[in-house]
């Protein structure tokens, strides 16, 4: 193992070389409890001579004057104390983003991330580096130490551990990858499965979960140019087995941005606005279903498991109206409105934490890599399918969000890359981490349909007189065109009458009696008005609940 000291600055072990790095080590203080969000509290480090004030630049410039020549340990030290103390948005009071320090001149685009039960974080890139990172877990992360553990791989876009081998998706293969001798880099590098198809084309995304709860590694590959099926099962999902055996599940799918588990097990991905998608969109992968683009399925005849080709949809019409015609049509289980929930839909991550991310446990989250967010998503099952709502959630990444994590404190590593499609972010790359600061923010929990209206619960007690009054909420809903044609605008808008509101017994519930809800469409309600019993307005005060399926009771 390379040792470096705060002097030096992080480095990057590649091969036989040390590469040192711009970035200046600093020891960190605050080390992994419980839960991340513990490292938050307490004192600064005894040598940060550190003088809060009222606001965030009188505190800066007290605790800077009480030293002689702050150094670069002492700045970064302040600015993260700053951070904690003085959040920059009202999201960040609840939820930190941490930036990890990258490897000088490493052109580090995450396409997977992984841990391992030391604690060590590996993380895949789009130009075909496993990178193994240690210290990774430590607040404020200043010693994280970089070893490229294997290179010259396609387009790594899924890791996942299974014992002491590295499954890693390619472009082209799920490759599995051991280190033998114990120096940290793989040596062993063995084929489990390449029974699909590549071309030279830039777009051919293979996107690889974790290992499902049967052992098996899920993969969602993109359309060639997202347009056609050039090459054998593009536009489907496939199963591998850890020992190889790869069986076609899915087809319909255009331009994933990534695939996830629910806390019940079962397969998502995102699939982006395009053709035959009106906006990105989560979809369950159901066995044997279709997801809605007719383009990759030629290849029916080379999946004997998957029964009939269904018939192609009629482009200019409505999903729910498909829907009735085409029994292999999966319904869109989340709509993400176009621009108001990101543009470009991404990863996709579970909370499985039991609270350690605060009040959000068994709900999924979903990166954007457009928008450099990431989002919240609600889920229940209706007559057998899956469908809910998403919310906002956390802004301000620095990069493009695609591949997320969560590790056993119950916080999220994201990766962030811009390359070909831009982000808000601004950066090229980035490594963060999210963490729960321990407050929990006063949010929609969950969003229901019922028979005759929506069932929203809060994440803490609500003021009865603002949950009661209909002036509290403005409910409106729309629909995409269902086509051939490249996304759709917000169509068949409708408002809905809310007849009535009434607080549940609890103190943290609502039923809103609505006439008017819409089959196949997104009803976007806003929440301005309502208060907690504290007095606080809504973090988020608006939720999209995607409906097509309506409870009997």
């Amino acid at each position: 193992m390379v040792m470096t000291s705060a002097l030096t600055g992080p480095t990057a072990k590649t091969g036989n070389r040390e590469l040192p790095m711009k970035i200046y080590l600093l020891l960190a203080t605050l080390f992994l409890s419980s839960t991340a969000g513990d490292c938050f509290a307490g004192d600064p480090p005894a040598e940060l001579k550190y003088a809060r004030r009222s606001t965030r630049e009188e505190t800066r410039k007290a605790t800077l004057d009480a030293h002689d020549v702050p150094s670069e340990r002492i700045n970064a030290l302040l600015e993260y104390q700053l951070d904690g103390d003085f959040p920059k948005s009202e999201e960040d009071k609840y939820y930190r983003i941490v930036t990890l320090p990258l490897p000088d001149g490493v052109q580090f685009e995450p396409g997977g991330i992984e841990f391992d039960e030391k604690g060590r974080i590996f993380v895949s890139t789009r130009i075909g580096d496993i990178w193994m990172i240690e210290n990774a877990l430590e607040l404020p992360p200043y010693r994280s130490e970089y070893s490229l553990y294997a290179s010259g791989l396609h387009e790594v876009l899924g890791l996942a551990r299974r014992g002491d081998w590295l499954y890693a998706t390619q472009r082209g293969e799920i490759t599995r990858i051991k280190d033998v001798d114990g120096d940290d880099r793989g040596d062993v590098f063995e084929v489990v499965s390449d029974g699909w198809e590549i071309g030279g084309d830039y777009h051919e995304y293979a996107f690889g979960s974790k290992f499902d709860d049967e052992g098996n590694i899920w993969v969602v590959l993109c359309l060639t140019g997202s347009f056609s099926s050039q090459h054998l099962f593009r536009g489907w999902s496939v199963k591998v087995s850890a020992d190889g055996k790869m069986v076609p599940m899915c087809s319909g799918i255009r331009s994933p941005g990534g695939i996830g588990r629910n806390d019940a097990g079962d397969l998502f991905y995102t699939d982006n606005q395009g053709t035959w998608n009106g906006t990105s969109i989560l979809r369950h992968l159901k066995p044997k279903h279709f997801m809605g683009n007719p383009e990759g399925n030629r290849w029916y005849d080379q999946a004997p498991n998957m029964g009939k080709r269904p018939p192609n949809p009629k482009s200019g019409g409505r999903w729910h109206i498909e829907m009735k015609k085409i029994p292999e049509l999966i319904n869109p289980a989340v709509f993400f409105p176009h621009n108001k929930m990101g543009k470009s839909a991404s990863g996709i991550c579970s909370d499985r934490s039991g609270g350690k991310f605060g009040p959000f446990d068994k709900q999924m989250f979903v990166s954007d890599q457009g928008h450099s967010i990431v989002m919240r998503v609600f889920l229940e099952k209706v007559k057998g399918r899956y469908q809910g709502a998403c919310i906002p959630f956390k802004g301000g990444f620095k990069s493009g969000n695609v591949p997320m994590t969560q590790i056993p404190d119950g916080s999220m590593f994201i990766g962030g890359t811009a390359r070909g499609w831009g982000a808000r972010g601004g950066k090229p790359f980035a490594l963060e981490r999210l963490v729960w600061t321990g407050e929990v923010p006063f949010e929609i929990h969950e969003m229901r349909v019922k028979p005759k209206g929506f069932q929203l619960t809060f994440t803490k007690p609500i003021d009865q007189a603002t949950a009661a009054d209909l002036a509290s909420y403005n409910l409106q809903t729309y629909t995409y065109i269902y086509q051939a044609k490249y996304g759709s605008p917000e169509v068949d808008r409708t408002t809905p009458k809310i007849l009535s509101a009434t607080p549940g017994k609890d103190g943290k519930s609502v039923y809103l009696e609505i006439e008017g809800l819409q089959e196949g469409h997104v009803h976007e309600l806003k929440v301005p008005g309502l208060k907690s019993k504290g007095g606080e307005g809504l973090l988020h005060p608006i939720a999209y609940y995607t409906l097509f399926y309506f409870p009997d009771s």
